[in-house]
This record gives C-alpha cells, structure tokens and sequence, in this order.
C-alpha cells in the first residue's frame, strides 16, 4: 500500500535533553536553559537570576563536564543516541502498523535538537496532525508540563497550526509495565537476584506535590505494579527518590541514603532499576551505576547490580508505539487498517 493519508499526521517523541559535549562551555549553555525554566525552579525570577547567574552557573557546570565526560560515548551522549534508536524504532513500528510513512521527529526540551527544530521538521514533511508523546511515565509538572509549554511555545507565531494529541503519562500502560518486569527478569537470570529491589525515581521539591503535582503518586503506581508482576513481597522492594538540587526539602525517602543505611539493616546484594527514565543517562550511569555503586560498597553492601533503562528494547519499542497508535487512531484514512492500531 503506497501514499500518505491526507492531512498527514507526524509524531513528536519528547525528552528532557543533553549537553552537546561534555566541556563547562557546553555545560553552562545547557544548564543555564533548563535551570532558567520556571517549571524547574519555581522561584521568583529576579531572585533565581542572581543565585542562578551569580553561583550556579560560575561552579556546577565544571563538576556536571567532569561527570558528563564519564559516561560519554564515541558516539556521544547516550540520552540522546538511544532516542534516536528509539525515534527510528517507532517510525519502523507504525509504518509496519498502518501502511504508511509515518515521520517520527526527536526533540529535546533543553539543548539540542530542540522541540521547535522537531516541529519544524514535521511541518516541513507536511504534518498537519501531530501526537506528542513526552518520554516520562509519570507526569510531572516540571517534566512533561515544561514540554508543553515548549511545544506551545514553537507553535504560538505560527499562522497555520497543526491539530495536536499529548500523551500525558503511561505510568500504568500496561505494554511499558510488562517490559519492565520483564527486563528486570532478564537480568535476574543473567546476574542473580539481590536481597531488595530499588525503584528509584527522579525526585521533585516535596512543595511541588503540596502544590498539586501528581508525580509522587504515579511512581508508586509504577513500582507497585511491577512489584506485583515479579511477585514481590512487600519487605523485597522499596521506592526511592534521586538527584535532588539544593537545600529544599525533597520526595523521600532519598535514593543515596537508603543506600548507605541498607547494609546496616543487614541487605548486602541489592538491585536497582529506574522506571521513570526512558534511556539511560547522567543520572542513572553515572549517578547511580557509579556514585551510588561506589556509596553503598562503601557502607558495607557486596553486590550491587544496576538493571539498565529500557532504552531502545524491542518491547519498549513496541509498548511506545502502541502508545502513539492509539492517539492516531480516528487521524489515519479510512483506507488504512486501524483495527491494527492501539493493539501493542
């Protein structure tokens, strides 16, 4: 079957972004963006802009290079080369799904590419339909509402707009929770099971929950349904939260230190997983395969074995695109099979 259903639709895949190399010139850049972001640091501006200008920005982006340039890859960042497997993934996935050329643009929020050269790219493939799928299962307000308000912004001078379908979150999907079990089987079978099971989670400042975000929520959802897919009993698994930023209060209880206080509880072999990151990155390579690692054989543990991110997986492939079909359902021709859509 040949030809594009008329008006054409295009997908947007959508995540939080990296630095383009791993240099404090590169670092201030893209730090300076995604820390000027209200959604991110809810602070009075004109306050925020000394502290952030003033401190932050003359020290962090050395230490965060130093990090960067740890996990750094011949081929780059790895965030940003598994989305593009995972962007590719999906357009592979839909075109054998529907029939038709769908085009699959990655845009990041914070450095490059960035989300309006993404919607420009579907604007230029002629997309009038777009689906927007950000790639954080749980929402937050300071993740998937900040793309929102880049998607916005890039359409806002536009004359012609495209219709749009977000997806807010898929923390209960039912495809992404399969791969997750099973990918935290497979690696049981390769290295062993640990005596707990880790779900750690990007933190938020505790206020942003007081405020209304449901983020907190949608995470133990996650880990619970997982734990119940492996058939966890409550003392085997725990959720934590990571990365904090500053001297606020945060979601707890915190990831590093669970770490160093478990081998005093007597947990010596430990597993971790990180099912609100879409790839691997800064904060799971080398936040927690190395700096937490290196915490908790320090407290006294004996094996601790991170289980990578989904990333570019053939079942997260699919649960993603399953995702992106449904949205499209009701957008493709009639000539194209959409009993095939939105079936994972």
């Amino acid at each position: 079957m040949t030809g594009y259903a008329q008006p054409r639709v295009g997908v947007l895949l959508a995540n939080l972004g990296t630095p383009d190399e791993p240099t404090p010139r590169a670092l201030r850049r893209y730090l300076g963006e995604f820390l000027w972001d209200p959604r991110v640091v809810e602070v009075p501006r004109p306050i925020w802009w000394l502290v952030l200008n003033g401190i932050i920005l003359r020290t962090r982006p050395r230490r965060s290079a130093a990090a960067y340039a740890r996990i750094w890859t011949d081929e780059g960042s790895p965030l940003l080369t598994i989305s593009r497997r995972q962007a590719e993934a999906v357009r592979e996935r839909l075109a054998a799904m529907t029939g038709v050329e769908v085009p699959v643009a990655l845009g990041m929020r914070y450095g490059r590419p960035a989300i309006g050269a993404a919607l420009a790219e579907l604007e230029r493939a002629g997309c009038e339909r777009i689906a927007v799928l950000p790639l954080y299962p749980q929402y937050s307000a300071a993740t998937t509402g900040s793309t929102y308000d880049a998607v916005g912004a890039a359409l806002k001078r536009r004359r012609r707009m495209p219709a749009l379908r977000v997806i807010r979150d898929y923390h209960d999907d039912e495809a992404y929770l399969e791969a997750l079990a099973r990918s935290i089987r497979e690696h049981w079978q390769t290295h062993g099971r640990g005596e707990k099971l880790l779900f750690s989670f990007h933190g938020i400042p505790k206020r942003y929950v007081k405020r209304g975000d449901p983020y907190p929520t949608q995470c133990g959802r996650t880990a619970r349904a997982v734990a119940q897919r492996l058939g966890l009993a409550r003392g085997e698994w725990r959720t934590t939260f990571q990365s904090r930023f500053g001297p606020q209060e945060w979601l707890k209880p915190y990831t590093d230190r669970t770490l160093q206080a478990l081998p005093g509880e007597g947990i010596r072999r430990v597993d971790l997983v990180c099912p609100g990151f879409a790839a691997d990155c800064l904060e799971t390579l080398e936040e927690n395969d190395m700096g937490n690692r290196e915490l908790f054989l320090s407290a006294g543990g004996e094996q601790f074995n991170y289980i990578p991110c989904l990333n570019d997986r053939p079942d997260h492939a699919e649960a993603l695109t399953g995702l992106v079909a449904r949205e499209l359902t009701g957008w493709l021709d009639e000539r194209f099979p959409l009993s095939r859509i939105g079936t994972g």
